[in-house]
């Protein structure tokens, strides 16, 4: 999703090509102006606060914001003796964050020895997002991990016949679905419950989490353990899959106009974990509000 994660463009499963004559290196880093004012929360206090942040897009990761050291509140980064080595940033050194009476060891990082052509991160600082109470566009919260701009949603309602059947069982049957089209993945088919025979979906245990969508939960079907997914309370971006499910096609059959879908190369999502102490309130409610 995005540029350089799952099959973006610069990720390494990326299904799309590049058309030149000759073969690009294996890993390309592309570094830009976020263009957003973004803020860091740790310890209660306000430690970077900044309108000049870099994005770097990393092949294989979620993007990464650097900060102008002087956009960070002095006293905050404490040097350590940890260094390490980035395989195309060369030396890198880590900072023990501290603020409001709390400490958290290697908590930001600073490459050191940049080539000229990385100069973009010259004297700027990352924060690890997970290591942080909360990070902030102006005045709400963003979850996960920063906002990939080239990362998209879009919902299109279609009259397409979608039939869901698991054995000799018909587990869904419409003709107005609704497309999702996500950045690096195949689309995704929601069905509205009156279309659907609930009684056929268990609640499963475990949620996952998106940055885009919200929470989401998980329905076994007989012995199809996660077979579905629904996000009851979807974010406001994508409210219209509220509450309609979404059937994996790996673990049910899925029919489109007939045509059974497979679940398609690279389209398997890759969990990952969400902020620090970020509750399920605080998902549901989405990005919260920074307060003073």
């Amino acid at each position: 999703m995005g540029l350089s994660w799952q099959q973006g463009p610069l990720a390494p499963g990326a299904i799309g090509r590049f058309l030149v004559p000759d073969p690009l290196p294996a890993r390309l880093l592309f570094a830009e102006p976020l263009r957003r004012r973004m803020r860091v929360r740790f310890g209660g206090a306000w430690v970077a606060d900044s309108e000049d942040v870099v994005l770097l897009h990393e092949p294989g990761r979620y993007p990464v914001a650097y900060f102008p050291l002087g956009d960070i509140t002095d006293g905050v980064l404490q040097p350590s003796t940890h260094t390490t080595r980035h395989a195309d940033l060369g030396a890198t050194t880590w900072y023990t964050v501290e603020a409001g009476g709390q400490s958290k060891p290697r908590a930001a990082w600073q490459h050191t020895e940049l080539a000229a052509h990385a100069s973009d991160l010259k004297d700027r600082v990352a924060f690890a997002w997970r290591a942080m109470d909360a990070f902030y566009e102006e005045d709400e919260r963003i979850v996960g991990h920063a906002a990939d701009s080239y990362h998209r949603i879009d919902i299109r309602q279609t009259s397409r016949h979608l039939v869901v059947r698991h054995g000799d069982r018909v587990i869904a049957d419409t003709s107005h679905p609704l497309a999702l089209y996500e950045s690096g993945f195949a689309p995704r088919w929601y069905v509205p419950r009156a279309d659907v025979d609930e009684s056929a979906l268990t609640p499963a245990s475990g949620q996952t989490f998106c940055p885009y969508k919200g929470l989401a939960s998980y329905y076994d079907i007989d012995d199809a353990h996660g077979a579905a997914w629904s996000y009851l309370d979807a974010w406001p971006g994508v409210r219209r899959i509220s509450g309609l499910v979404s059937f994996e096609p790996d673990k049910v059959e899925v029919h489109l106009d007939g045509s059974r879908l497979r679940l398609e190369p690279g389209q398997s999502v890759i969990a990952h974990g969400v902020d620090r102490d970020l509750t399920t309130d605080e998902v549901f409610t989405g990005q919260n509000l920074a307060g003073a």
